[in-house]
């Protein structure tokens, strides 16, 4: 059997078949949350998206017109970024959703003095907003929700080609983002909110009945003890809203191809 010849056309297509799935698959991981947090070693990521593209890379098509050192090639490569990164960060503001609500419900309580380090980003959050964070993070893993991560990122390349969204890409599903996220921290927080409005209101009758009260030694271990006996018993919803914002999040990932 004649060997194949090396030519630069050969040598270009297979670079491009492997590097341009990486770029995307290696984007969408450092954006996602869980596996973007500060406790996953930068060598753990490299990994796993080195195994993503070498299973998902042989199944994309073949790529034409990649040059690595042209303008093009630059263009495309951008183009797998941004695909990557967008896929990535919607998911996370769908995480972060969370991580607001529990910032809300901690204001209310009086608990936002109680803050740790986010593992995530490195900053300081409440530790509310860490507890709904940990078990959404959890129940995101028993609903297989990375598998269907996996999933939408491998019908990507069907959308959207290799080194073709950078134009054709629908970004502005991203922008509009913010706002589900707000209003789905605002669903997740309002019972906690709403209880805590009316023990306040208690509170406040209790203080106007009897001024001889230490109404605020006694008001805010009241708040407290409500916020904490309030979660308890909403904690079954943070399940029916984490389904709700990943049906919306991974629809507006299968969005982005138009």
């Amino acid at each position: 059997m004649a060997p194949v010849p090396l030519t630069a056309e050969a040598i270009n297509a297979v670079i491009a078949g492997y590097f341009l799935p990486f770029v995307r698959i290696g984007a969408m991981i450092t954006a996602a949350p869980v596996f973007s947090a500060m406790s996953v070693p930068t060598r753990v990521r490299l990994v796993f998206a080195l195994a993503l593209t070498a299973v998902i890379a042989p199944t994309v098509g073949p790529v034409s017109g990649f040059e690595p050192f042209s303008l093009r090639g630059v263009g495309m490569i951008l183009a797998e970024l941004l695909v990557g990164l967008a896929m990535g960060f919607l998911l996370n503001l769908a995480f972060a959703a969370f991580i607001v609500a529990g910032q809300i419900v901690a204001m209310q309580m009086g608990l936002g003095f109680a803050s740790m380090i986010d593992p995530s980003n490195g900053a300081q959050a409440p530790v509310l907003s860490m507890f709904y964070l940990l078990l959404v993070t959890l129940l995101f893993f028993s609903m297989d929700g990375h598998h269907l991560l996996i999933l939408l990122v491998h019908e990507s390349f069907a959308r959207l080609p290799p080194g073709t969204g950078l134009l054709t890409a629908d970004y502005w599903h991203v922008a509009l983002w913010g706002a589900e996220m707000f209003a789905g921290a605002l669903l997740v927080a309002l019972p906690a909110v709403v209880a805590l409005l009316m023990v306040n209101g208690a509170l406040g009758v209790m203080s106007r009945a009897a001024p001889q009260l230490n109404i605020f030694a006694v008001g805010f271990i009241l708040t407290i003890v409500g916020g904490f006996v309030v979660m308890t018993f909403t904690l079954p919803s943070v399940l029916w809203h984490l389904r709700d914002l990943l049906q919306a999040v991974f629809a507006a990932m299968a969005a982005l191809g138009g």
